[in-house]
């Protein structure tokens, strides 16, 4: 319980090595039996040794979300990239897209005419070594082409000197209760259609991308060639509340220290733990129940943020933390938490291991 090494200083943020391990097998063996690729989304970590981990477990690449993303890992010897979102690429982008393909396989995303044209133009004889896939909505409504039209931006692609691998969608609309099944299904249905629409268009869907953390295990092989989750290599307190991860599947805590603390008397009974959204990031979708969970306290429930203050309403039947009592937070998103710090605590049993660098914190273009 709140296991955390006496030289950990307040708010840090923690991985627990030996859950870290088991989440990076488990989830490498269950998509390798569904026959497909996994191909993990490291904006989740952006941390090399965990990408490394990853890789050794069979990972056929790393997915990232941003050019500056892909040049960490590739400098850290990654050596199959895919940059899974929709790129503008001017002379800037085109020069380190170069560079980048020089010691690693790339491949982009892309979800018009217009992008395919302007990158094929800027990459000129270097368009052919970078791999493109065609985005699709199956029903997150973000970025992506319907998927009848995928054929057209393939086309378009292809006139440009650019190489067309396939069709990728990104099924957003899992992380909402009740939603994994229905949005696993209708990723299939969309990729499946993209693809015949590239096939119409004489190109050979031959990866067919697909998966968020609470679709992945959820997506069969067939249409599908691999998925990209990212999150379940850490966990965090959405995948709790939609029942896709368990307690014990949680690598990834924030350390903090009671610092104030209130029995009640007419107002709310609470503590008061230094650690805010500057660590723990401000996410909160509508359906969430509160700005994270104690792991080791699930009755309570942190009812406000402020910058360096999280305020945690305690259940009426449990004693209320001391003051100086240090207790591990479980953000609600932990893909912003990795993006808010420089370095987090490796630990094992309550001891300090070692720390990791973020080495990819910050690397939005």
């Amino acid at each position: 319980m709140d296991r955390i090494p006496e030289q950990i200083d307040t708010p840090d943020v923690l991985i627990e090595k030996d859950v870290l391990e088991r989440n990076v097998e488990r989830t490498a063996a269950a998509v390798r039996g569904k026959g497909l690729a996994l191909r993990p989304h490291a904006k989740t970590h952006k941390v090399p040794e965990i990408a490394a981990l990853q890789l050794a477990a069979g990972a056929a690449g790393l997915t990232v979300a941003t050019i500056g993303e892909a040049e960490v890992f590739a400098a850290h010897g990654a050596e199959d990239l895919f940059i899974a979102y929709p790129l503008w690429v001017g002379p800037r982008q085109a020069q380190r897209l170069r560079r980048l393909a020089r010691d690693a396989r790339v491949a982009v995303g892309t979800d018009s005419a217009e992008a395919a044209t302007a990158m094929g133009a800027h990459l000129g004889d270097a368009a052919a070594q970078i791999a493109v896939l065609v985005e699709v909505d199956s029903g997150h409504h973000r970025s992506g082409v319907r998927p009848e039209a995928a054929g057209d931006v393939a086309r378009a692609a292809v006139r440009a000197g650019l190489r067309v691998e396939g069709v990728f969608t990104f099924p957003g609309h899992s992380y909402a209760p009740g939603m994994p099944a229905e949005a696993a299904a209708q990723e299939q249905e969309a990729l499946a259609r993209a693809a015949a629409a590239l096939e119409e268009a004489g190109v050979e869907a031959r990866v067919r991308s697909g998966g968020s953390t609470p679709s992945a295990l959820l997506t069969e092989a067939g249409t599908a060639t691999e998925v990209r989750p990212g999150v379940y290599v850490l966990g965090d307190a959405q995948q709790l509340e939609l029942g896709r991860c368990a307690p014990e599947e949680i690598a990834l805590t924030v350390a903090a220290t009671v610092v104030s603390r209130h029995e009640g008397g007419g107002i709310p009974r609470r503590v008061v733990l230094d650690a805010g959204s500057k660590v723990l990031g401000s996410d909160r979708p509508a359906w969430a129940t509160g700005h994270g969970r104690l792991l080791d306290h699930p009755e309570a429930r942190i009812s406000a943020l402020s910058e360096h203050h999280a305020t945690v309403l305690w259940p009426a039947d449990q004693e209320l933390p001391a003051l100086g009592r240090r207790l591990r937070v479980v953000p609600n998103h932990v893909c912003l938490t990795m993006n808010l710090v420089d370095d987090v605590a490796v630990v094992r049993g309550g001891e300090l291991l070692e720390r990791w660098t973020v080495a990819a914190r910050g690397r939005n273009s």
